[in-house]
């Protein structure tokens, strides 16, 4: 479960750590997407089959899915195919920014984190559904990085929570076959390398 502790009046969240993460997380993303040099759209990432281009518009179609999802209550079924294929055009970065700018919108409308969403797997609190998705767009953010030749170290509180958010589920994201198994990490592993391990990364 997202860590909700330091929330004062529901009706009033724009001073919700979990909203303070969120757009940290983006801003780190949007930083590595800024990044990419114009040679490195079809470099490899260690997601197995993704390209820089096609992890980039994966993250650019979840901030896209977060307005129907979050703002106006929508269903997977309702949306159906609008965001299918490449979502990035003829400009990835401009593409990623407008995305990411809904994104970020959506969760800090007055409300959102009290709402319920109605995801793939069933129905979930909105504050769940941003832990998800800060934690998918940090660990993102290391594939982008490597991928590029980007920084690859993460901020230590995105980190902490992302591994928080992600260990009590983490068994079951291997079982669905889109996520690589947990490797070992080693001795003494630092929680950067403790959370790409569990998410199958081999640092």
């Amino acid at each position: 479960m997202a860590d909700t502790t330091g929330t004062a009046d529901p009706s009033d969240q724009a001073g919700h750590p979990l909203l303070a993460r969120h757009a940290a997380a983006l801003e780190l993303f949007a930083d590595r997407v800024h990044a990419v040099g114009a040679d490195q759209w079809d470099a490899d990432t260690p997601c197995a089959d993704w390209s820089v281009h096609d992890l980039v518009d994966h993250l650019t179609t979840e901030q896209l899915w977060v307005p129907p999802l979050v703002r106006d209550g929508a269903t997977i079924d309702s949306v159906g195919d609008a965001f299918e294929g490449d979502m990035l055009g003829p400009d990835p970065v401009a593409s990623w920014d407008t995305a990411a700018e809904a994104s970020r919108e959506a969760f800090r409308e007055p409300g959102a984190l009290d709402r319920t969403v109605h995801l793939s797997f069933g129905d979930s609190e909105a504050v769940f559904y941003c832990g998800q998705m800060i934690s998918d767009l940090v660990v993102h953010a290391w594939d982008l990085s490597r991928a590029i030749g980007a920084d690859e170290n993460l901020p230590d509180d995105l980190v902490s929570f992302s591994l928080r958010e992600i260990k009590p589920y983490a068994a079951d994201l291997a079982k669905t076959g889109l996520f690589a198994p947990a490797v070992e990490p080693p001795q003494g592993a630092d929680e950067q390398t403790e959370l790409l391990s569990l998410l199958g990364r081999k640092v």
